[in-house]
């Protein structure tokens, strides 16, 4: 309803964005150098964060940033299973048949992936989106995955993307072997105290309005509810401006960030 109220031509603060309607925030910036790199090497690379940081659309920037002539991405999430439902869901990815046998299964990824190598010359990219569930013999056996040529080739790069506990569990020892093979580790943090305004600014600019909207009390006490996580900024700074329209206030003021608090709590 305050789409109206604020000459909005759409919702300011969703998800569905293209690629270059992203915001540049610093993290998202410092992300994409250090993924260039791991595409590079080949190797297997960490993204944590905080639900709601950032993580998945880091990456969806990055990805959508390679040369399809040169990278085949394959994007995997459902990881609460065992092996063999994640080599299955690797496997449909692929577009390839899945086998009943584990060892099979693995053997057509590793064939797959070497046919892209050495074939059309390609680079392929495995992302495991929500790697926080993976089991630890579902983890060891991604590690293998990655090794060809009795480990002295790189062929397959692997991203791992999950929440903080994630690193942590990779720390421990059982998981020693894949932790030392991680060469590109990075944290996502969200947006900064001074970031926010120019995120709300822009999230505002998409939707038809250049319009100062946001108090600067508002931003202030948008970013203190939500430690700058980006979805937990869109949610509130979505209720603000229905709690804005609401009481027929041209602005969002702090007053009515505190009211709409409630509907993220």
């Amino acid at each position: 309803m305050y789409r109206k109220h604020f000459g909005l031509t759409r919702l300011p603060f969703t998800k569905e964005l293209a690629v270059e309607d992203l915001f540049a925030s610093a993290s998202s910036q410092e992300i994409a150098v250090r993924l260039g790199h791991l595409l590079e090497m080949r190797g297997i690379g960490l993204v944590t964060g905080e639900v709601g940081s950032g993580k998945t659309t880091s990456a969806r920037r990055v990805v959508a940033s390679l040369h399809t002539g040169r990278h085949r991405v394959f994007y995997v999430q459902l990881t609460t299973g065992n092996v063999m439902d994640l080599f299955k869901s690797i496997a449909w990815e692929m577009g390839l048949p899945t086998e009943r046998s584990r060892a099979a299964l693995h053997h057509r990824i590793r064939g797959e992936v070497q046919r892209l190598c050495q074939e059309p010359r390609l680079r392929p990219l495995l992302i495991v989106d929500e790697a926080q569930h993976l089991r630890p013999d579902v983890l060891e056996d991604l590690r293998l995955l990655t090794n060809y040529e009795m480990d002295s080739q790189n062929r397959l790069c692997l991203l791992l993307v999950g929440q903080v506990e994630l690193r942590r569990r990779l720390a421990m020892a059982v998981h020693e072997p894949l932790n030392q093979r991680i060469v590109v580790r990075y944290h996502v943090t969200g947006l900064t105290r001074d970031e926010t305004p120019a995120y709300l600014a822009h999230q505002l600019k998409l939707a038809g309005t250049e319009q100062p909207v946001f108090e600067p009390a508002a931003v202030e006490a948008i970013f203190q509810a939500t430690n700058g996580l980006p979805r937990r900024v869109n949610l509130l700074a979505h209720h603000a401006l229905l709690a804005a329209a609401l009481g027929k206030s041209r602005t969002v003021s702090a007053d009515h960030v505190q009211a709409a608090l409630p509907e993220i709590a």
